[in-house]
This record gives C-alpha cells, sequence and structure tokens, in this order.
C-alpha cells in the first residue's frame, strides 16, 4: 500500500475491521526493546510482546509521552538502544531522513506471509512500518449537559463555540472545553487540524516553502484563540492524559481528543455512571464553512530499527506481531481502532469512524512537515497567551520553519 492509499483504506477498515494470518511467537534468542507513547493500547500490545520473554530473549519497553522526542537519538546509537518504535504519520518521518529503521519485506515474508496490504506502510517501494491501529481527534460530548440547555450535537466548531457559551451563560461549567493544546508537538497538531479543516495547504504546491502565514493561517489562530476562552487558563499544558482526566472528572462538557482515549474514557474506571453513560463520541466538527472535518487522519505502527543485528530485528518483529494476535485485539477492543483481525468496532471506536467517513484528510507525510509541525508547537503559544498577534505569531512560525528547513537542504 502506498501512503496515498492509506487514507481511504484506514477509513474502510475502520467501519469494516480487517483480516489476517500471523505466525506464533516461537522465538530462539534475541534482544526486544520497545519504544512507544503511553496509552492503554499500546500497553496492551507491549504486554503481549513481552509473553516471548525466556532466558534467551529479553523483552523491554519504555512507554513515555517524550518517545518523540528522544527517538531519533536512542536509535541513531550503534547498537540502537531500542529494537523498534511505535510511529505515527508524523513521527515515522524522522526515522526515515536519517536511514534509523530498517525495511521489513524479508521478516514479513519470513515470519508473516499473509499479512493483509492494509497494514504494510509502503515508502519508495519497500514496506518501512506495520500499522496496527487507525486515529484521528474527534468531539466528546456530554449528552445531559447538551440536554439541559438545549443543544443538540455540535457539528461544526461555529456550533462548539454556540454551545459553549450556552453553557458558560447557564452557569454550568467555568470552563467548559479542552484540548491538547500543551505547547509544543500537541499545540501544533491542534493547528495543523484546524488549518487543514479550514481548507490550508501547509506547503506551496510541490515545494517546501512554508505557506502558513496567510488569511487561513490567521482564522486557524483566531479559532484556536476563541475555543480556548472557554478551556482552563493551564491549557497551554495539556496533553491527552490531561484532556482525558478532565473529562473522567466530570468538568468538562466538549472536549477534542484523540479516538484511542476512548475505550478508557468510556470504562467503568476513574469516572462516574454521570459522565461514562452521558458521554458520545462524534466526528470531528467542520470550519468555516468547509465541507471537511477539522482533523487529520493517523495511523500507528511499528518499525524495526537499523543499528541492530538481524537476530534482534527477527526477534522484534516476531514478539510484536505475538503483542498483536486477535486474541489481545479481542481482549482489548476498546482501547483503539485496531487494524488487526480480531477488531469488532464498537462504541469507543464511533468518533473515529465518523470523521473518517466524513472524509478527513491524512496528516502530510513529507519528509519536512516536521520542521514545520515542531516550529507551530514552539511559536503559537505567545498569541494564545496574549503576548503578540497572530500576524507575528506566523511570521515567527514562518521564520523559524525557513531557518530550520535551510539548515537540512529543503531550501535554498
Amino acid at each position: 500500500m502506498t501512503m496515498k492509499k492509506l487514507s481511504t483504506l484506514t477509513a474502510l477498515t475502520v467501519i469494516l475491521g480487517a483480516s489476517g494470518a500471523f505466525a506464533d511467537c516461537g522465538i530462539s534468542a534475541g534482544r526486544v526493546s520497545i519504544l512507544s507513547n503511553d496509552f492503554p493500547a499500546l500497553q496492551a500490545m507491549a504486554a503481549g510482546a513481552a509473553e516471548c520473554a525466556s532466558a534467551t530473549v529479553a523483552v523491554s519497553a519504555n512507554q513515555t509521552t517524550e518517545h518523540r522526542d528522544i527517538q531519533v537519538a536512542a536509535l541513531t546509537a550503534n547498537p540502537a538502544e531500542y529494537t523498534s518504535a511505535i510511529v505515527a504519520n508524523s513521527s515515522i518521518v524522522p526515522l526515515m531522513n536519517e536511514g534509523l529503521i530498517r525495511p521489513l519485506d524479508d521478516l514479513i515474508a519470513q515470519y508473516a506471509p499473509d499479512l493483509p496490504q492494509l497494514n504494510r506502510i509502503t515508502i519508495d517501494g519497500q514496506v518501512m512500518a506495520v500499522a496496527f491501529m487507525a486515529n484521528a481527534q474527534h468531539l466528546f460530548v456530554r449528552d445531559d449537559v447538551l440536554a439541559q440547555i438545549g443543544a443538540s450535537a455540535p457539528t461544526s466548531y461555529e456550533d462548539v463555540l454556540d454551545v459553549l457559551a450556552k453553557i458558560r451563560d447557564a452557569g454550568m461549567m467555568a470552563h467548559p472545553f479542552a484540548m491538547n493544546t500543551g505547547a509544543g508537538w500537541n499545540l501544533g497538531e491542534e493547528f495543523v487540524n484546524m488549518y487543514m479543516g479550514f481548507g490550508g495547504e501547509l506547503f506551496e504546491a510541490g515545494s517546501a516553502a512554508p505557506a502558513v502565514n496567510n488569511a487561513t493561517g490567521l482564522a486557524t489562530l483566531e479559532m484556536l484563540a476563541a475555543l480556548n476562552e472557554y478551556a482552563n487558563p493551564d491549557f497551554l499544558t495539556f496533553d491527552s492524559n490531561a484532556t482525558q482526566a478532565l473529562w473522567e472528572s466530570g468538568e468538562l462538557a466538549v472536549a477534542y481528543m484523540w479516538g484511542s482515549r476512548g475505550g478508557a474514557v468510556l470504562d467503568d474506571e476513574n469516572s462516574t455512571p454521570v459522565v461514562t453513560g452521558n458521554t458520545s463520541l462524534i466526528a470531528a466538527p467542520t470550519v468555516g464553512g468547509g465541507s471537511l472535518p477539522a482533523s487529520t487522519l493517523w495511523w500507528d505502527g511499528f518499525t524495526i530499527a537499523a543499528n541492530i543485528s538481524d537476530e534482534d530485528a527477527a526477534a522484534t518483529f516476531q514478539a510484536l506481531m505475538h503483542g498483536l494476535r486477535p486474541e489481545v485485539i479481542s481482549a482489548n477492543n476498546n482501547a483503539a481502532v485496531w487494524l488487526m483481525d480480531g477488531y469488532t468496532p464498537g462504541a469507543p471506536a464511533a468518533g473515529v469512524a465518523a470523521t473518517a467517513a466524513a472524509g478527513a484528510r491524512p496528516y502530510p507525510m513529507l519528509p519536512y512537515v516536521g520542521l514545520m509541525h515542531t516550529a507551530l508547537g514552539n511559536e503559537l503559544a505567545q498569541f494564545l497567551q496574549g503576548q503578540e498577534s497572530a500576524e507575528q505569531a506566523l511570521a515567527d512560525v514562518e521564520a523559524a520553519y525557513i531557518a530550520a528547513a535551510r539548515e537540512q537542504g529543503f531550501l535554498q
């Protein structure tokens, strides 16, 4: 499967599920060391892989929200500190740019020949990752709160603002909204989602030249600022763990969160029946009169490090496939929108499925998109704090990106 075809297939799999047959664990020797984000679906996968540990097979995992910040350095070491990095659309790019991950074609041929094409992330003719789940950010809403103000579920961000104003005016919640606006990667992601919802393109066509310092960029910042008027004042610290905790505590009525949080939000842990029983996961809203969701489609998948022995690579591939076998998937069905055999879409997948079906665009897979994402995450906080204008913030983003792109050789 090429990257351009992934979004369509992901949308279909969100709705229909996928199937495949995979090899059993059966590893004689090797080192397996996994670097990943930290949420229930990945915890389940790592626990399944850990079942392959033996006297001759060492299995470990570092599951941290800081995984993106350490993956390049960790895989640059020789031998690499980790034998696998769990990645998504954007986080595979720097690993590819530096040649830090290996093609998986031979490993698939030997250990998982029936792996569906859907799961094979092919770049320049080689499989560089195995995709095992889909994700997107979308709305979580409290049905009971909406009912009390006589509002229906919002379908646009303009509707969201109207709902939030009514909730505050009714004295129900002072800060009814949250999204992952923590300064850095999360803030950059929220800009990209909103900007693409407005129909924007991050770069000039066929070029690495930036294209965010414009009217669409200004509209994006204005909407982000308007939404965060209804968020807790410390919104620039919010990541997925923070927004999930706020939701489960009953402090929010509308939130924009990752679909992979759906299972944890809807279970009976760390919350109350009032919250879980009145939570609906719905499509990401449109914005500015557009027809596409203001969100981006993502896949998550595993890679295998280049700077490790072939024995460790084989052990890691087999252990990760064992951690993704149907029994693990079905036992953790609601932890993610899985792209693996054993998955039955349920309520936690409703928001991702609706967002995909509505035509959300995939997050851009370009060698220089990470530089833009970093510039956005680093340069927009001052605007949202009211310390500089939107025009200045976008100019700062443009300057920071151009400097980084020139240093990397993407721009002259």
